[in-house]
């Protein structure tokens, strides 16, 4: 088997995702909390959406899975939804995504 990815790959991966609501990249928005990769392959994502009524969140989760799953060195994705600290575009997006939604 492979060695599993860094978790700077795995934020990479995921860097094509985009929040179809807002239309930014989901790590650009600062929604992507943590990465954490332990030697046996498992990798563990912790991320938020922009509100708890967000009505794309199942289909965010599924796409961070299914991204993560599919990068050589996974066996196993565990992704977590968590609401601490609460999003904050002014303080969470990067200044890519400030821009397009027109936050400074």
């Amino acid at each position: 088997m492979a060695n599993p990815p860094t978790a700077e790959e795995v934020m990479a991966n995921l860097k094509p995702i985009h929040d179809p609501e807002i239309r930014v990249g989901i790590v650009d928005l600062g929604l992507i909390y943590d990465v954490a990769v332990e030697e046996s392959g498992k990798v563990l994502v912790k991320m938020t959406l922009t509100t708890p009524a967000c009505p794309y969140g199942e289909q965010l989760l599924t796409e961070v899975h299914r991204e993560v799953a599919a990068m050589e060195g996974v066996n196993e994705v565990e992704v977590s939804l968590v609401w601490d600290p609460p999003w904050d575009p002014k303080e969470m997006a990067s200044d890519l995504a400030k821009d397009i939604l027109g936050i400074w």
